[in-house]
């Protein structure tokens, strides 16, 4: 990225990154993960909630995309009980909620995009 004339790069976390956009689409980027943040930025669900949120993602990749927002300290998992089945519950971390202004601008984005181009359909009718 050039800022002031001067090439510039972040590193971070063991990579180096030539423009801002990169970092950020490194943690929500690909199909899932910011639609699995939009899903938790205002309450805690468990991994069956999630998946009735989102029905075109399957359950292995609901599991990696969790593990990687995990692994970003994006989410946080939190394991209830000691004997199987457990209740697993995922939450945004302090961390993750600085992504809420950008996430809704996104979905602003979208929405405006779908009124202006697409059809509203009730799923619930299908």
């Amino acid at each position: 990225m050039i800022i002031n004339g001067q090439n510039l790069a972040y590193e971070l976390n063991g990579k180096t990154y030539h423009c801002a956009m990169d970092i950020t689409m490194d943690y929500i980027g690909g199909k899932w993960k910011s639609v699995v943040l939009w899903y938790l930025k205002n309450e805690t669900l468990r991994f069956t909630e999630l998946k009735k949120h989102i029905p075109d993602i399957t359950e292995k990749m609901l599991s990696i995309q969790l593990k990687a927002l995990e692994a970003d300290k994006l989410i946080e998992r939190k394991v209830y009980g000691t004997k199987s089945p457990f209740r697993v519950e995922y939450s945004l971390t302090e961390f993750g909620k600085t992504l809420i202004p950008a996430l809704e601008a996104i979905a602003k984005w979208g929405r405006i995009l779908g009124e202006k181009d697409g059809t509203v359909i009730n799923i619930d009718k299908l």
